[in-house]
């Protein structure tokens, strides 16, 4: 609009930029003294942000450690306004749409790499309404994916064949794992190498963070993972069921005992699920799940 004014009226005076009245804004990696400070922006919604509480809890600390991830705070006055987790993945935290471009053009400025953004929607793609100039190109953006919970008993009955996973069970449970990752972003999990993906799934068995329910012939029926756990929140994640045993009506009665077990640790049992997967909300609604925020995921 300014060159357009400038080439109608040349003797008009372009519009100068003018300073933010509040000061500039700064951005360093979060260190102990930050801990507080941080624990702040994470019990404003401990639902949402379950994935940082649970590295503070297990670290006890904002300041970089052997999880493999840091945290880069945004700044004004000295006072912290904004997070989002790095490592593998970028978690926002915090972040809304006054510091979500200003905070995605300083990641993309760092050069860093990821394999995911997720977290709440607003913050996710306000920060990549910039980070997406400096970014490899994703292959999906889920922009709408509700974020659904429930705090209290499931409104069905559990299913009485839900249990947790053992150790000795790992080969079998491990092509349901596979077969649902691949469901749900589209590649295999064993690309490059079996190993990590397998070390992940008996690490969620030896927490017993891994539920399932058997076949007699050993075949896996359901299964899903508290993958993310702390004090106040439990996230489930890895949702599946066996595509032989879909469109039963079983999936509410192994979510009831989902709910129950998860909230043996901690009050509240969320999770988020795409949009266009209806079929999977009315299962959840069913037990009890409400809707409470919007998340969005973007994978590389």
């Amino acid at each position: 609009m300014a060159k357009l004014l400038a080439r109608v009226a040349p003797w008009l005076p372009l519009a100068r930029p003018q300073p933010d009245p509040e000061g500039p804004w700064s951005f360093r990696v979060l260190g102990e003294a930050d801990t507080a400070d941080l624990w702040t922006l994470v019990d404003a919604d401990p639902v949402a942000n379950v994935f940082v509480a649970s590295h503070l809890e297990a670290t006890r600390t904002a300041a970089p450690s052997l999880a493999g991830g840091e945290v880069v705070g945004m700044f004004r006055h000295q006072e912290l306004r904004a997070a989002c987790w790095a490592g593998v993945n970028l978690v926002p935290v915090g972040v809304t749409d006054e510091t979500g471009a200003i905070f995605g053009d300083h990641l993309g400025r760092s050069g860093r790499t990821f394999s995911s953004i997720f977290g709440l929607s607003e913050g996710v793609m306000d920060l990549w309404s910039t980070l997406e100039d400096y970014s490899a190109e994703p292959f999906d953006i889920r922009p709408t994916q509700p974020l659904m919970a429930i705090d209290t008993d499931p409104l069905v009955a559990p299913a009485p064949d839900l249990r947790f996973t053992r150790p000795d069970e790992l080969d079998r449970l491990l092509p349901a794992c596979a077969a649902m990752f691949e469901e749900e972003v589209g590649y295999s999990p064993f690309l490059g190498g079996s190993d990590h993906y397998r070390r992940r799934v008996a690490s969620l068995i030896g927490r017993r963070h891994s539920l399932a329910a058997f076949a007699d012939d050993g075949t896996v029926i359901f299964k899903a993972e508290l993958g993310t756990v702390s004090s106040q929140a439990v996230q489930v994640q890895g949702v599946w069921v066996h595509p032989d045993h879909r469109g039963q009506g079983l999936s509410a009665a192994y979510m009831a005992g989902v709910v129950v077990a998860a909230r043996s640790l901690a009050p509240t049992v969320s999770l988020y699920v795409n949009s266009y997967n209806a079929r999977a909300i009315a299962a959840y609604k069913r037990v009890g799940f409400e809707q409470v925020d919007t998340f969005a995921t973007i994978l590389f």
